[in-house]
């Protein structure tokens, strides 16, 4: 035997074989309960985790995180440009135009936001582009690039021609005020499988501010990117000594800020709901416990006599349900990251699979990973403390009294 001789006997309690068994039944089903609730958490969490960089990835690289727009007549931005990339947190720095057009073809009419690319600002379609020449997009004039969900409504390919309609810019006719217009080639196709697909199209920066009327560069907004776009409160930390007077800030969040929002709510309501499964597993811990007790009186007034204090008496069923937690918090972190890192192997074994072929993103992280494993096991020990509080009650006297 080993000390301390309290952990000795308890885990002698929790591994026997022989008993009572209804208790034992109990004690399986806390840890079953726990690695399954914790298995079921960590595989969802880790595919929401995928879901929202998937959509980080996808939608915030093809808009300004940051956009400053200048309120009225400001002087050049080169030099505001260059400080702004010499900040830890920023990416990219470039000027930026956008405006909200209606998209006119023979067969169809849709309404999206335009946003003017200029040099340097190709990269964010490089990685998505389904057909066409990035080239012809750069250097010819009026160019437009749609995404394939566009391409598809409006009924055009690679060469056609679009009419970009801006009822911002109005010019005066005969017949009035009339909207701006202009026919655009499509110059190419992306697809970035987002919802940034359905409202964003893309356009030659030089031939946009052409269109509206946009004559030097101090009339064009700031396009910021950051390396990552959910650090703005230390952007905006560092851009506080900066001076940038006569802009008007505006971050990603105005655009999609209630999508991300609802991500991370609906993350944190399946958390809470998958978690309730491990809470119920911790209730079996408790009544196992209890049971446990009650059943073994005898056995409990025998260590007493045998100098066991009411502390150790409370250690010993302490450490036995504690064991239980212990266990089932391992067997669910080995299961969970197990299953989700093979979720989309699982999925076709099965015969399920998603639209398009597409695969269900997964991102492991290891602060939610820790705090789940410690939660589970906190939880443990907290459901031991009143059955373990009811054994150091036993009075030895009273128990073996007609023993």
């Amino acid at each position: 035997m080993f000390q301390p001789v309290s952990l000795f006997v308890g885990l002698r309690y929790a591994k026997a074989s022989k008993g009572n068994a209804f208790i034992s039944f109990i004690s399986f089903f806390s840890i079953a309960g726990i690695a399954l609730g914790l298995m079921s958490l960590i595989t969802v969490s880790s595919v929401m985790n995928g879901f929202e960089q998937t959509l980080k990835n996808a939608m915030l690289d093809m808009i300004p995180h940051v956009q400053l727009k200048p309120e009225g007549e400001v002087k050049s931005s080169n030099n505001l440009k260059v400080q702004l990339a010499e900040l830890s947190t920023v990416k990219r720095v470039q000027s930026y135009l956008t405006s909200d057009v209606i998209l006119q073809t023979n067969e169809e009419l849709l309404g999206v936001r335009l946003q003017g690319v200029f040099e340097g600002g190709t990269s964010l379609l490089e990685s998505h582009i389904e057909s066409g020449s990035i080239k012809q997009f750069q250097s010819g004039k009026y160019q437009l690039a749609i995404s394939r969900y566009l391409a598809n409504s409006l009924k055009v390919q690679v060469g056609s021609q679009i009419r970009v309609i801006m009822p911002e810019v109005t010019t005066y006719s005969p017949m009035g005020r009339v909207p701006a217009q202009r026919l655009f080639t499509v110059a190419l196709i992306y697809n970035s499988r987002s919802e940034a697909d359905t409202q964003l199209a893309f356009a030659n920066g030089q031939s946009l501010a052409r269109l509206m009327r946009k004559k030097s560069q101090s009339q064009l907004d700031i396009s910021i990117s950051l390396h990552d776009a959910f650090s703005l409160e230390d952007f905006y930390k560092e851009l506080s000594s900066l001076d940038t007077s006569g802009y008007t800030r505006i971050d990603w969040q105005v655009q999609q800020g209630a999508l991300f929002a609802a991500v991370a709510m609906e993350k944190r309501v399946m958390s809470l709901l998958l978690g309730l499964i491990v809470l119920v597993a911790i209730f079996n811990i408790i009544s196992g416990l209890s049971m446990m007790v009650k059943e073994k009186q005898g056995e409990v007034a025998i260590l007493q006599t045998l100098g066991f204090t009411p502390v150790m008496i409370s250690k010993v069923f302490m450490v036995q349900g504690l064991y239980n937690g212990v266990i089932g918090t391992l067997l669910g972190l080995f299961a969970g990251l197990l299953l989700a890192n093979y979720i989309n192997e699982v999925m076709s074994l099965v015969g399920l699979s998603l639209l398009g072929g597409m695969t269900l993103p997964v991102k492991f992280e290891m602060t939610g990973l820790i705090i789940m494993a410690t939660l589970s096991v906190l939880l443990s020990f907290i459901a031991t403390l009143y059955p373990a509080k009811q054994a150091a009650k036993v009075m030895p006297a009273e128990v073996l009294r007609y023993e």
